[in-house]
């Protein structure tokens, strides 16, 4: 076989029907797959394995285009039938064992491939059925109150939800061809759904209200059956699944339906009554991180938008998008062209933005790094300059007009992507149509947006660029941080200024440092100069300025300080108090700089300099509360503290697993060179040493390898114990953390929340305050949301407007606002930290809990938690 026909037959199979110029930029499906199997024809007595492979491949990473891979598969199984047996059974075993391993990804992409080789004349339309049964009945078994666990309805959903998502590429064949079957499956589905527990999460939502999610509003297996049931309604017709095998069915019917063996899935433990509240949360926690809800849909245009596409349509079109996202997210070239040339007859641009934001947003963590989406923003923008960059434009503004009510961490990573993607469009949006935050309280949600997303393109650029671009709305300069470095307590700028002690010290201890003084020298010198004349907290406050300053030209020069003088720092800051002032100091030093104060913060922390909870407490001082709804400084550092923890218990989990992999490998290794030991030993024995095949230097060295082999197995057991015995301090550590982290959330929060009515009714902090003044802002006339051809980056075009028009102020009072923030950034820390929460929230509950937590408090982190309402 030659390279050339290789290199053809891959690429037309990887090719099949893109519009490329593999199939010259056509798009007829027949002409690709007679192209595709006249290509492999030629090639497949020699490279049967390799088709054979690439086929399998092809089918589990370009899902999107399984029809096409099933057609070939039909057409190869019309000339050589073991094939396309060893494809059925390959695809079974991929389902078998990702029925075993949780792999929802590969369970989904299975069986949707495995319905397009039954539309195919591959496998038998009974095979199918069976397979749904099985599926249909595990999850029935499993929220069966009786003889199933409730707790796991995530994995019973999931099954369900793959039948009903593999039906637009199957249910047409299957209606027609075992119809009584088919109907006994569906019915099978709607009595699942009429006994299963709905699952609106409000604690999920990208958005907030009071009221939490309306009763009546389906969940999403709900939505997508009754999107099957409109599908069936139509005949089974969606346009937006291809079916290539309709112009060979004359062909393909003459083909052997390969019998697909029976699937099994696992048992999920059964639920006992005994089994506390706690660890029926905890299963369902568990359950709900392995079987997660792959797309939880962000309705950010008006629905006129899509108005042509049917429901089923839409819902092909997410699972397309989501599986590109999902296997091209090391590839993105290949990932925006995919998202950009879809097998659908129709646009799709609205869709394509807010499937992308909603991964994006999706709680309690997205799929990936939130900078993967921002460069397939990016590349989509590049790859549709006519279309994608003015949808971008419109979902900003869409997502800005609701930031009111957006779940804080929501907010967070919009304020990020948002920035990072500005920095790539070279700083261009039209800020003048958001001027009108300037008027609006300080704490109104869109007015921090702003700057907080001005002060994050700061760290990005320099202030001065940033101030450039935002002159045509010098409104805003307002919220650009203070343009100064850092604030030196002791700096003189008048010499004939007379010198107090501290900047006596503060020199002298400079001095220290430039002429080389070791760690131990300069503690001495401290202790003797400053504790004892001026005591501790004076010591402190030298010590850290002066640090602080010597280390403030760049993060290396920070790093290098605290590497060099961490002791003396550790030697006045003896116990929390003192940490807390440390970071007042960090605090006041840095004061224009919030990236620098939570660099120096985590950096301290990182050299044990600080503790986690110390963090806590300065983070919940006075210093900070007044700022909590207007700044994210506190919550930076705060997140990076806890994340900072939380990542420590997963290193020391995955050394112990590593370790254990060791110790077992060593345990083997010594059973096997004790064996070789204790024969050679007997061979020796029973021989008197005169064996030719077993010297007595012979035994000597296996008796050598064998103690050096229990030696080994001794070490790697004392290692894995010692990690043990630091994962169970990190653990009591974590505890610890998070029960001073709910304390301190409910000690602030208890003291400004109002209070609850006397027959229960929960105080609606989002209905306004009588007492604020509400500011009208008046705005020039709409104008096109179109943006300029020429920035292929996605940059908006900065001549437009809002098209608001007429916009009311923000009316929720300033201590609403504060109690809104604050309740949100508790649900954050819950829903983003349940994992390392739901072991303890035994002590948790009893130690904080208790009766004296406000209501909304309690339903704050109990619903992070997504522990049920009536536990609140």
């Amino acid at each position: 076989m030659s390279g050339g026909g290789a290199t053809s037959w891959r690429t037309l199979l990887l090719r099949i029907g893109d519009k490329c110029a593999e199939y010259g930029g056509g798009s007829d499906y027949r002409d690709h797959i007679d192209t595709c199997f006249s290509a492999l024809g030629r090639d497949f007595e020699t490279s049967k394995d390799a088709i054979f492979e690439l086929l399998l491949q092809c089918a589990e990473q370009l899902p999107h285009k399984a029809p096409f891979y099933a057609v070939l598969v039909g057409l190869v199984n019309l000339e050589n039938e073991d094939f396309a047996k060893r494809v059925v059974d390959a695809t079974h075993s991929a389902l078998q064992d990702a029925l075993q391993e949780g792999n929802c990804d590969r369970i989904r992409i299975s069986l949707r491939f495995l319905t397009a080789l039954m539309s195919s004349k591959v496998i038998a339309p009974s095979s199918i059925i069976e397979a749904f049964e099985t599926l249909l009945s595990s999850a029935a078994t499993t929220i069966d109150e009786e003889t199933g666990n409730p707790s796991c309805q995530p994995c019973a959903d999931f099954y369900v939800y793959c039948i009903l998502a593999s039906l637009p590429w199957g249910g047409a064949e299957l209606a027609e061809q075992v119809p009584d079957e088919f109907e006994r499956v569906m019915v099978g589905l709607q009595s699942y759904l009429s006994i299963r527990t709905c699952c609106n999460d409000i604690s999920f939502s990208v958005f907030e209200n009071d009221e939490g999610t309306s009763p009546t509003e389906k969940d999403f297996i709900e939505d997508l059956w009754e999107r099957i049931q409109l599908l069936s309604h139509n005949g089974w017709k969606a346009v937006s699944v291809p079916r290539p095998h309709l112009p060979f069915e004359a062909q393909l019917v003459a083909g052997q339906s390969h019998a697909f063996s029976p699937i099994s899935c696992p048992v999920q433990p059964i639920s006992s009554s005994s089994n506390s509240k706690k660890l029926r949360g905890q299963e369902r926690h568990e359950a709900g991180l392995n079987f997660p809800q792959r797309l939880r849909r962000l309705s950010i245009f008006p629905s006129n938008k899509n108005e042509t596409m049917k429901p089923i349509d839409r819902f092909v079109v997410e699972e397309y998008l989501l599986d590109v996202l999902l296997f091209f997210n090391d590839c993105r070239k290949e990932c925006a062209f995919y998202l950009a040339g879809l097998p659908v007859p129709f646009r799709y641009e609205y869709i394509l933005a807010e499937t992308i934001f909603s991964q994006l947003l999706l709680l309690p963590q997205p799929p990936f790094k939130p900078m993967y989406y921002t460069l397939v923003i990016l590349d989509l923008c590049k790859a549709l300059p006519g279309a994608f960059p003015a949808v971008v434009v419109g979902a900003v503004r869409a997502l800005f007009n609701k930031i009111t009510n957006m779940d804080m961490e929501c907010r967070n990573r919009l304020i990020l992507w948002f920035s990072h993607h500005l920095s790539n469009c070279q700083y261009i949006w039209p800020w003048q149509d958001w001027a009108y935050v300037r008027d609006l309280p300080r704490w109104a949600p869109q007015r921090v947006f702003v700057q907080e997303v001005l002060e994050r393109e700061i760290r990005l650029s320099y202030w001065d660029k940033i101030k450039q671009s935002i002159e045509d709305a010098t409104a805003l300069e307002k919220l650009l941080p203070p343009k100064g470095g850092p604030d030196f307590k002791y700096t003189t700028t008048d010499p004939n200024q007379e010198l107090t002690d501290g900047h006596r010290l503060s020199r002298e201890l400079s001095g220290h440092v430039r002429n080389r003084k070791t760690s131990r020298e300069i503690s001495s010198w401290v202790e003797e100069y400053i504790i004892n004349e001026h005591g501790p907290k004076f010591a402190l406050e030298v010590v850290a300025q002066t640090f602080l300053d010597i280390g403030s030209k760049s993060f290396t020069h920070l790093i290098t300080v605290l590497e060099r003088y961490g002791q003396v720092i550790a030697k006045v800051c003896s116990n929390e108090d003192l940490e807390v002032e440390l970071m007042n100091e960090v605090g006041l030093y840095w004061r224009n700089s919030t990236q620098m104060t939570a660099v120096a913060i985590d950096r301290m922390m990182g050299y044990r300099l600080i503790s986690n909870r110390a963090i806590v407490k300065w983070v919940f001082s006075s210093v900070n509360i007044d700022t909590f709804h207007v700044s994210d400084r506190p919550w930076e550092i705060l997140r990076n503290a806890v994340n900072k923890t939380c990542n420590r218990l997963a290193d020391l989990r995955k050394e112990i697993a590593t370790l254990e992999k060791a110790a077992h490998a060593a345990e083997e290794s010594s059973l096997k060179s004790a064996k070789d030991y204790e024969e050679a030993k007997l061979i020796s024995e029973a021989t008197d040493g005169k064996e030719p095949g077993q010297p007595p230097a012979r035994v000597k060295r296996l008796e050598i390898y064998a103690e050096r082999a229990r030696k080994d197995v001794a070490t790697a057991c004392e290692s894995v114990e010692a990690k043990k015995v630091a994962l169970s301090g990190a653990i009591d550590e974590s505890k610890a953390l998070f029960t001073l982290l709910f304390k301190s959330f409910v000690d602030v929060l208890n003291t400004k929340l109002p209070a609850v009515s006397p027959d229960g009714e929960l105080p609606n902090l989002r209905s306004g305050n009588a007492n604020e003044k509400c500011v009208e802002v008046d705005l020039e006339a709409p104008a096109s949301m179109d943006v300029d051809q020429d920035n292929e980056n996605g940059g908006a075009n900065d001549s437009g407007t809002n098209g608001e028009g007429k916009r009311q102020g923000y009316n929720i009072g300033e201590l609403e606002q504060w109690c809104l923030v604050t309740l949100g950034y508790l649900k954050a820390f819950s829903r983003q930290y349940a994992t390392e929460i739901w072991p303890h929230i035994e002590a948790i509950d009893s130690e904080v809990f208790t009766g004296d937590a406000h209501l909304l408090i309690r339903k704050a982190a109990f619903s992070g938690l997504s522990r049920p309402s009536n536990e609140w």
